[in-house]
């Protein structure tokens, strides 16, 4: 990290976490921070569920709900960019304050309730992006919908073809009874809709679904056979946590989904069950407590042919996503093991 990054990183703490992020976003919309462009190798690029990755490092959707920054967060050394979450009008989400800090535990919790610009505004930024690295979307369902599974429908009709893959959130714990459409029923039901106006768009794009980590096995068995039933293209595990193990007393009350390093050891646990259960012949993306080159490791090892992170960035800034590629392709090359061979190589060490 250089001086110029610890400097902003320093003021940016100074300040509510929710102005921090929204300056943020600002200041690289207009391009005040300095960025390491793309970050690849023969052993980093890596093709997953039809998608070509120059490094397998991802940004997790939730930065830059509304694809405000979109062309910078392309050039800041990462592989994949998820955008979002958009939901099919806009709104203004939880009331403030909705985000905190846990810096002694390099952690955030976050009760945002998908704050956003609605799908049509989100899909004209889309498609104002250069070319470049894939640019996901994750999309969800407003708080008021009558029909929560027709929204997230609605979202791939509206803003599907401006996106090179979809995420199907389910699992965000900050719209009340959202999780409850993880169940078997509920969620082939939901994701049969969202594949059915998928193959309506022009160029097919793919589908993954992201999950909570608060799954016991059983969860994790039907989302398994559901994926596999509906054939979605892949699974990211997971998304923030209910749980509050570990924490300060001062946090443990606090209502919203806690992300960051005490997430590290759930979610990698919930990726290599998922591993299991999908018999590795569905593309998992490891999220959760991800701030180093041998978190990112374990993540593959468990059952991840790619990765993502977001809360490390607050306490490490941007230049951590290159960091952590060129980390990674060192160890590949020192290790002489490739991405494929890796990926789920240590999911005994998880389940």
């Amino acid at each position: 990290m250089t001086m110029l990054e610890k400097l902003g990183l320093a003021a940016l703490h100074r300040l509510d976490p929710e102005r921090a992020h929204d300056l943020s976003i600002r200041a690289l919309s207009l391009g005040l921070v300095p960025l390491s462009g793309p970050v690849t190798s023969d052993r980093l690029a890596v093709r997953m569920a039809g998608l070509d990755l120059p490094n397998p490092i991802g940004l997790a959707a939730g930065y830059d709900k509304n694809a405000r920054a979109v062309a910078a967060l392309m050039r800041a050394g990462f592989g994949f960019v998820e955008l979002g979450a958009a939901t099919p009008r806009p709104q203004s989400g939880n009331p403030k304050p909705r985000l905190f800090r846990l810096s002694d535990q390099k952690a955030i919790i976050n009760r945002f309730g998908f704050n956003n610009d609605g799908a049509e505004t989100i899909a004209a930024r889309m498609a104002a992006r250069p070319a470049g690295i894939p640019v996901g979307l994750n999309i969800g369902a407003n708080k008021d919908s009558a029909d929560r599974a027709a929204d997230f429908a609605q979202v791939v009709r509206v803003a599907g073809h401006t996106a090179d893959f979809l995420t199907v959130n389910v699992s965000s714990p900050n719209t009340e009874k959202l999780r409850d459409l993880q169940g078997a029923d509920a969620l082939a039901a939901l994701l049969a809709g969202v594949i059915a106006a998928r193959d309506a768009l022009p160029i097919r794009k793919p589908v993954f679904v992201k999950i909570a980590p608060d799954l016991d096995d059983a969860g994790i068995a039907d989302i398994a056979a559901v994926a596999r039933e509906v054939g979605v293209d892949g699974i990211i595990a997971t998304n923030t946590t209910l749980s509050r193990d570990g924490l300060d007393p001062q946090w443990r009350d606090q209502a919203g989904g806690l992300s960051g390093a005490p997430l590290f050891e759930r979610s990698t646990r919930v990726l290599a069950r998922l591993y299991r259960e999908t018999g590795g012949d569905v593309p998992l993306i490891g999220v959760g407590g991800i701030a180093s080159a041998e978190q990112a490791w374990q993540k593959l090892r468990a059952g991840a042919s790619a990765v993502q992170i977001y809360s490390a960035l607050i306490y490490h800034g941007f230049s951590l996503a290159a960091r952590i590629a060129h980390e990674l392709d060192d160890r590949l090359t020192r290790d002489r093991i490739t991405l494929p061979e890796l990926t789920g190589s240590g999911v005994a060490d998880w389940t």
